[in-house]
């Protein structure tokens, strides 16, 4: 139910967000006519367009969001063609002829043309196009559990929710059109010349929507953006994460639950197929981890330190390798991370997140306690506390009758990305390419899974990103398609590293950094040198910045001087 509120509220909140501003034009030119024959037809039109395309945009993947891409495109066609119903009466007149004839035969009565409730449907399915692309942070949120769990008759009811809250918003925008429409008329006779305005109104709508000024230009200006709005919602509502457990001197852990079955692992690395059975009798620590994940990084320091530390004293450490992207389920990248990140102990690679789904997991790392027995005892999720998971991993070694361990606590002398991350609260946020999960993108709209040239705005805010030159944006990536592209991202932090791949024929392409205009010297990340230069050459995560005066605000920019190069994601530290 909490989360049903959260889609209506959000839903209504989406006609204070800038990229809706051209559409209201559509909704205004009709405020002055019956309720129930035009307002109410094209809200259910509306509602039930926008809800139909989010789910597909769930359910069927890339060739949905070329379906909607094409829906955009007839559904300006048919918005241009009202805006000039509005010019013209002998237009209009024209136009409407055969909806209107439809129109009657569907409805079994003759009716005025400009109330037929085909046209205000078709408006409605229209406007529904038009608004899909305008959802935020809260729409995102529910796509995204689709993504994950599989599409569901609950992720319908919540796209429909969200759907209803934008209808209910847009009908207050009728209801207060048609006062305001009622009073002009009253008051000046100027009917004719406020259809007239409309019409200009709709077709400058639809040309600020055709040349992408709905997502790009009005969203820069705009004084009311709701992304905020909506991002408070979510995090009020949201569930909050589960509460770490403390370990106490003196005091057992408690018995959480039993270690699931690691038979879904679709292969091992560095030691045969471990079973719970072949466990009993060791304390485990399973780490849930992949390999371009700075999380994970950071920690894998402390982790490699308790292996080593206590692996004579009867704890097994099995790293579980499930990945967040397409490139780690290649064993062959995953074996190659493994090898360059000093990971030696056992790792069970989750292509089908089996065992990720056995442990109910939902985070990057994540470490689960487990004693002799199999029940799992304590767990921690993300970084720090590493002094409590030590005291957690003594405690369990202890009651399996271990005695004489190794005293102190893992301080890992960390470097490069491995280094913990920094006291910077402000640090920006992990910023993925692909449109499924891009956020504050300032280089106006992304064209879907379609090669586009893109041009870097002159000035950014913080947090936000551009992209300059010819790509192609998939879904969870940017690829470039013309050598000498860019990516200029105005980030807050200490350390700015960048999810990079090579072309498809795996081919490196070199690429150059700049720090605020300037070769970065001595705030170079450990993956290019002082002047910048470096090479993508596997799929992975490169650190390219480490400030030397601590953290800031400053303007990122890399330049790839061939084309090919896949980007994924930012992160910081």
């Amino acid at each position: 139910m909490l989360l049903l509120i959260l889609a209506y509220l959000g839903g209504v909140l989406t006609i204070l967000s800038p990229c809706i501003l051209p559409v209201l034009p559509f909704v205004f030119a009709r405020a002055d006519r019956p309720f129930a024959r035009n307002g109410l037809p094209m809200l259910l039109g509306m509602a039930l367009t926008f809800a139909a395309v989010a789910t597909l945009a769930a359910v069927g993947g890339g060739w949905a969001i070329h379906a909607n891409q094409y829906g955009r495109f007839v559904a300006l066609a048919v918005l241009a063609v009202l805006g000039l119903t509005l010019l013209s009466e002998h237009a209009a007149e024209w136009i409407s002829r055969p909806f209107v004839a439809l129109g009657n035969k569907l409805t079994q009565r003759g009716g005025n043309e400009d109330d037929s409730v085909l046209s205000a449907a078709g408006l409605g399915v229209a406007t529904g196009l038009l608004w899909a692309p305008c959802a935020g942070p809260i729409l995102g949120l529910l796509l995204t559990g689709a993504a994950l769990k599989g599409a569901s008759v609950q992720t319908t009811l919540l796209l429909l929710t969200y759907a209803a809250g934008a209808a209910t918003s847009l009908a207050l925008a009728l209801a207060i059109g048609g006062r305001v429409f009622a009073l002009m008329k009253r008051s000046l006779g100027a009917g004719e010349w406020v259809r007239r305005v409309l019409g200009v109104l709709v077709l400058a709508g639809v040309a600020s929507i055709a040349l992408g000024l709905d997502t790009g230009l009005l969203t820069r200006v705009s004084l009311a953006s709701t992304g905020g709005i909506e991002q408070k919602l979510i995090d009020a509502v949201r569930p909050a994460a589960p509460a770490q457990p403390t370990v106490k001197a003196g005091e057992p852990l408690s018995v959480e639950g039993e270690i699931p079955s690691l038979d879904g692992a679709t292969q091992w690395l560095n030691s045969p197929p471990l079973t719970t059975r072949s466990l009993r009798g060791k304390v485990v620590l399973v780490d849930f981890w992949t390999y371009s994940c700075i999380n994970c990084i950071r920690a894998l320091p402390y982790v490699r330190g308790w292996a080593d530390k206590y692996k004579d004293h009867g704890l097994v450490v099995i790293g579980v390798h499930a990945p967040e992207f397409a490139f780690e389920k290649d064993p062959g990248n995953v074996a190659n991370a493994v090898k360059d990140l000093g990971v030696d102990y056992p790792v069970a690679l989750d292509n089908n997140y089996a065992i990720w789904k056995g442990f109910d997991n939902e985070y990057w790392p994540a470490h689960y306690f487990i004693d002799t027995q199999g029940h799992i005892r304590h767990h921690h999720f993300g970084e720090g506390d590493y002094q409590q998971s030590e005291d957690a991993i003594r405690q369990l070694l202890a009651e399996a009758g271990q005695e004489n361990l190794p005293g102190g606590y893992v301080q890992p002398n960390a470097q490069g990305a491995e280094a913990a991350v920094s006291g910077n609260t402000t640090r920006s946020p992990e910023t993925y390419l692909g449109y499924e999960r891009a956020e504050n993108f300032a280089g106006g709209q992304l064209a879907q899974d379609d090669s586009s040239t893109y041009h870097a705005p002159q000035t950014l805010m913080a947090n936000q990103w551009a992209l300059d030159g010819r790509w192609t944006v998939n879904d969870d990536k940017a690829r470039l398609d013309l050598a000498n592209g860019r990516i200029v991202y105005r980030f807050r932090g200490r350390d700015l590293h960048l999810v990079l791949g090579p072309g498809r024929d795996g081919k490196p392409v070199r690429f150059r950094v700049l720090i605020d205009g300037q070769a970065p010297g001595s705030s170079h990340g450990v993956d290019i040198d002082t002047d910048g230069n470096g090479t993508v050459a596997a799929q992975r995560l490169y650190q390219l910045v480490r400030l030397a005066n601590g953290n800031g605000e400053h303007t990122f920019e890399i330049t790839f001087l061939a084309p090919g190069v896949q980007v994924y994601a930012f992160t910081f530290g």
